[in-house]
């Protein structure tokens, strides 16, 4: 009983990471190019690019120590 519900949770956070990932990437795209497209971009701009950047590095570690499959 309790290693079934060990898979269950496994799959569950399996998922959330996945999603946050998605979610992240995108993000971190429209911040790149709305990076890309400035002029004269500022302190604000460029450190939420390196912040998003930073949240999809982190996740996609996580989901690969984690072996999680795109299905």
């Amino acid at each position: 009983m309790l290693f079934r519900r060990k898979g269950r949770l496994r799959k569950e956070y399996d998922e959330k990471v996945l999603t946050q990932l998605y979610k992240y990437k995108e993000f971190w795209q429209r911040e790149k190019l709305l990076l890309e497209r400035s002029l004269d971009p500022s302190e604000e701009v460029i450190c939420q690019t390196k912040i998003a950047e930073a949240k999809y590095i982190l996740l996609l570690k996580e989901a690969k120590e984690r072996k999680v499959s795109l299905k």
